[in-house]
């Protein structure tokens, strides 16, 4: 089974050197590995100390790198469907070079960062896929889509592709305006389509985690607690926590960084209180910039030793389910006629930022100004929420007996 890896976090706090030793060091130790960068504002091959390309490229001995980019990406998996909105662009006069940039959608570079993980997943060339990726609210731009994607496959594209059918015999007899062809339908619904396993690899708590970086900053912290509760919204599991950038003792008994190491103390004291049994682990404030394969050998010894950095750090699923004839003991305070149970855990929030709202087979969870369609699993599909309530950071939720009708 292929291991994926997301490492996220602010701009700036390192992602892309610990990304890069992790996946270093899982090639040093046999593992076939390729670190694959989703950001934008590509620093992948700065830290490797070589130019990447849009493609997988040979570093060292089991070990690829690649740095994505989004008019490749397009090409290679949206070339029908880009084509055909350009024709319209053509159609209603605009240069073609401004067309060109206007075909790429808000979201599209998120979904083909998507399709590479899911492409690296299912050759099975690799053993782990470690990512690189974008700055915190883009990475859950990135993790929320196969989500919004299922709900525009199932609600807008049948309606669209119908009344495309319905519509074109009239409108080639009054307009010459260029009409999506079977083709691009075809290549929109196969995309969609991998949409559905793109969630699955990413959910699946055996295969996938999201690792944050942070530095020992109150922002920084802020946002790394923020992340923390959405991930927890939309169901994916953490194992580790890294704090970079931390000045060493020796710098600060110096006595020249002896207030900015008593404030770092403090912060790195919030952080156990914040991710409590997630593992921590301390990188350092170097005074060399970390560029080039020695370089990250040094991260990679300091982050992980002796350890598999493969490995799950932290074992606490996202979210578990229980029955009622197999769990009696996992029902004290809910409903009396509930049959299961789902908890969810969701760090760091109060009861009154939870709204949840049940639609068919789904379940709208709304945190603050964060919202989650969550598909229910089967078992729990066609059963009515009775009742749901937050304990300590878990979120128990209610189901009662499965409706026939």
């Amino acid at each position: 089974m292929t291991r994926v890896i997301l490492y996220t976090g602010k701009g700036g706090v390192g992602k892309t050197s610990i990304s890069a030793a992790t996946a270093l060091r899982a090639s040093q130790n046999g593992m076939r590995t390729i670190v694959l960068s989703t950001d934008s504002a590509h620093s992948l091959g700065d830290s490797l100390d070589m130019q990447l390309g849009p493609e997988p490229k040979k570093i060292v001995d089991n070990l690829w790198a690649q740095e994505t980019d989004v008019y490749y990406n397009m090409e290679k998996y949206w070339g029908t469907v880009q084509r055909w909105m350009e024709s319209i662009l053509a159609w209603e006069g605009f240069d073609p070079i401004l067309a060109d940039e206007m075909v790429v959608l808000p979201g599209m570079d998120e979904l083909a960062n998507l399709l590479w993980i899911l492409e690296h997943h299912r050759t099975n060339k690799y053993d782990l896929i470690v990512v690189d990726c974008a700055p915190t609210a883009e990475t859950f731009r990135l993790l929320s889509f196969p989500e919004a994607g299922r709900w525009w496959l199932e609600k807008i594209f049948p309606l669209s592709r119908k009344i495309s059918g319905l519509a074109r015999p009239i409108l080639r007899r009054v307009s010459s305006m260029p009409l999506p062809s079977t083709e691009v339908f075809d290549t929109t619904a196969d995309l969609m389509e991998q949409i559905e396993n793109i969630q699955l690899v990413l959910s699946d708590p055996e295969q996938t985690s999201v690792r944050l970086v942070t530095n020992p900053e109150r922002m920084v912290i802020k946002e790394t607690q923020r992340a923390f509760t959405q991930l927890g919204l939309y169901g994916y599991r953490a194992d580790l926590v890294i704090c970079n950038r931390v000045l060493p003792d020796e710098v600060i008994a110096s006595g020249y960084f002896s207030e900015q190491g008593a404030k770092q103390k403090q912060h790195l004291e919030t952080l156990h209180e914040i991710f409590g049994e997630i593992p921590i682990k301390i990188t350092p404030q170097f005074d060399h910039e970390l560029v080039g394969i020695e370089s990250l050998e040094k991260l990679a010894t300091i982050l992980f030793d002796d350890e598999n950095p493969a490995t799950f750090f932290h074992d606490e699923l996202p979210f578990v389910i229980f029955t009622r004839d197999q769990n009696e003991d996992e029902f004290v305070d809910g409903p009396v006629d509930s049959e299961s149970l789902m908890k969810l855990k969701i760090p760091l929030v109060d009861r009154d930022q939870i709204r949840l709202t049940q639609a068919a087979e789904e379940l709208i969870i709304e945190v603050d100004q964060y919202r989650r369609n969550m598909l229910l699993p089967r078992a729990l599909q066609q059963r009515a929420v009775l009742s749901a309530k937050l304990d300590q950071n878990i979120l128990n939720i209610w189901f009662g007996e499965k409706n026939n009708g």
